[in-house]
């Protein structure tokens, strides 16, 4: 079955959110992951990219100038039913995210946004249009739906921490996941210490049927073979 990021790779996407960094951020993670990323800091200007590009997928903040992200979605779907949208939110409360539901969105996400639930819900708005899983070897991939790592079939029992940090290796797979980022990512509000570290690793490599783990010194870890 194929790696979903492959299959990623075959749509394009729409980041619409107004604060530059948050952008920025969003647009370099998306990079990964799909063919083309089109950016707009406005619902004026997302509207437009959207009637020119016809994206396969919108993310889109609310709170914009010009356009916000509730005109920018009702605009497009009075004509389009088909383009997954996702919308970036800071309110949870229900009679919020129902208004959301209402406007036909795919999904939702509350900020602040992290890689992690970026990814998931790319893929929960995709749906059954992706195979979700994420394949290391032939026989160990990491079922997106389940959130379990498999081998031969078998789950792998892991904690949290533990799939946090391979689906961090694996969105990483062409590059060094340094040390700042693995405690930005997964120690999140919390001090890593590089003999915590150490730790964390040696017993998650205890508990993989194989070693998918590369040591840089130095600098971070990167996945096997990538």
């Amino acid at each position: 079955m194929s790696d979903i990021t492959e299959q990623l790779k075959n749509y394009t996407v729409l980041c619409v959110e107004d604060e530059d960094g948050i952008r920025k951020r969003l647009v370099n993670t998306l990079k990964y992951y799909f063919a083309d990323v089109y950016e707009a800091s406005n619902g004026e200007e997302g509207y437009e990219l959207y009637y020119e590009y016809k994206p396969s997928i919108i993310i889109s903040d609310i709170e914009m100038p010009k356009k916000n992200g509730i005109e920018l979605i009702s605009e497009i779907r009075k004509n389009d039913l088909n383009t997954i949208i996702i919308m970036l939110t800071a309110y949870s409360s229900e009679e919020y995210l129902l208004s959301l539901i209402n406007l036909n969105i795919n999904h939702y996400i509350l900020k602040p946004v992290v890689s992690e639930s970026l990814l998931n819900g790319i893929i929960k708005a995709f749906g059954d249009r992706l195979e979700n899983k994420i394949k290391f070897t032939d026989d160990i991939y990491f079922n997106m739906k389940k959130r379990e790592l498999y081998c031969k079939d078998e789950i792998i029992i892991l904690r949290k921490r533990d799939k946090d940090f391979l689906l961090l290796l694996h969105e990483n797979r062409n590059r060094v996941l340094t040390y700042s980022l693995i405690e930005e990512y997964i120690w999140k509000d919390k001090l890593m210490s590089m003999s915590a570290l150490k730790t964390f690793i040696k017993e998650l490599r205890q508990r993989l049927p194989i070693d998918l783990i590369i040591n840089v010194p130095q600098e971070g870890y990167k996945l096997i073979n990538s």
